[in-house]
């Protein structure tokens, strides 16, 4: 079989690696290798690596060094922010009823599930067609014993950014625990904590251009959930086990390098989106999510009639790496249920495909995915006629 130049477009399932932070994290592997918890020099120099990484990533979220906890990455941010805060917080007697969003990943919904058999109460907000949160909604949620609440800043499958701000302002008038899962978010619109009044923030590094198996949760200063892995002092007490230096450092490194590139790589984004969305509706595509509230590189769209699985076996013979949406629900037989939240049935939804660009993205990418999908989906017509 002749080899096919592959065309890489599903960057919200992962992102490669920056080759600058592949770089920045070798030494970590081999030379300076020490434990940060070691008094010695080599200890010393891997403590000094942490400490970096954790100011670099403060400055990217506009929070305080000590504020930032390392995980293993988003799906342990979010267990930890939600068991762990829940647990606290009801053994303070402040309450039980948790209120979250129809939309959000699993690591949200499965962490939400468990503390309902835990004997806590969750309501899950429905949102638009758009993928939009009301604050309405949220607001008649509310009850007297409302301990936390957890929205998403961005959705992975369909790119609709929420009204985080607005949630945080509301919700920090009443004293509620606000987190967002904003792995999808971070590094790729400008975030800032204290501007949007979030209490607790996950983040991930391989959706930043930085290593897998490496995570953050940012935790405001006064909040303290109860530690969901055991042992030694690590992260204040807070986290234990030894500290994945080398992913540490890469983390850090992909944070300082989207500070840098924000910008103009949104910019960028936004350009290269409004090509492929323009081409893909001349072909009879339907969005799906916000147009105006969007991620600059997130497209998600369904072509009425055309099966999902067709389409991505064609394009996957073609070179083209595009997905159906979250990679952590592949090989699910369910239709999306961000799709199904929104509104589309579950033949749409088995009819949507989602695309997303990243800093490796070119216009030539674009054009030849789109001849691409052109012929695919004519010669697929065809055969149904």
């Amino acid at each position: 079989m002749a080899h096919v130049e592959r065309v890489y477009l599903d960057y919200a399932a992962t992102t490669p690696l920056d080759p600058r932070v592949y770089e920045a994290m070798k030494p970590y592997f081999t030379e300076q290798f020490g434990n940060p918890s070691s008094l010695y020099a080599q200890g010393r120099e891997a403590r000094q690596a942490v400490r970096t990484a954790r100011m670099q990533i403060a400055k990217l979220l506009g929070a305080d060094a000590d504020e930032i906890f390392f995980t293993s990455g988003g799906s342990e941010s979010d267990n930890w922010a939600l068991k762990g805060m829940a647990l606290a917080l009801r053994r303070a007697k402040r309450g039980r009823h948790i209120i979250t969003t129809a939309i959000e990943h699993h690591a949200i919904l499965n962490a939400c599930a468990w503390l309902e058999k835990e004997g806590f109460s969750v309501t899950y907000l429905p949102v638009d067609r758009d993928g939009l949160v009301s604050i309405d909604a949220l607001k008649k949620a509310l009850r007297d014993d409302t301990i936390l609440v957890s929205i998403m800043t961005a959705n992975n499958e369909v790119g609709t950014i929420e009204p985080i701000e607005k949630i945080g302002e509301f919700l920090q008038r009443r004293q509620i625990f606000f987190h967002t899962d904003a792995v999808q978010a971070v590094g790729h619109i400008p975030l800032n904590v204290k501007v949007m009044h979030i209490d607790a923030l996950s983040l991930s590094g391989h959706k930043l251009y930085g290593p897998k198996g490496t995570g953050v949760l940012y935790l405001r200063h006064g909040f303290r959930p109860d530690p969901l892995i055991h042992g030694g002092e690590q992260e204040r007490g807070m986290r234990a086990g030894t500290e994945n230096v080398p992913g540490i450092v890469g983390l850090g490194k992909a944070a300082d390098l989207a500070q840098l590139e924000l910008p103009v790589e949104e910019w960028r984004l936004t350009n290269l989106r409004t090509r492929l969305i323009t081409g893909l509706k001349e072909l009879g595509a339907k969005i799906n999510g916000s147009v105006k509230y969007r991620l600059p590189g997130n497209v998600n769209v369904r072509f009425p009639g055309v099966a999902q699985e067709t389409l991505l076996i064609r394009l996957d013979l073609r070179g083209f790496s595009v997905s159906a949406g979250s990679a952590c629900s592949a090989g699910s037989l369910e239709p999306s249920h961000v799709l199904t939240a929104m509104g589309r049935t579950p033949q749409e939804a088995g009819e949507s495909v989602r695309i997303t660009l990243g800093r490796f993205t070119q216009e030539e990418d674009i054009d030849a995915f789109l001849t691409a999908v052109r012929t695919e989906i004519e010669d697929i017509r065809k055969k149904q006629d």
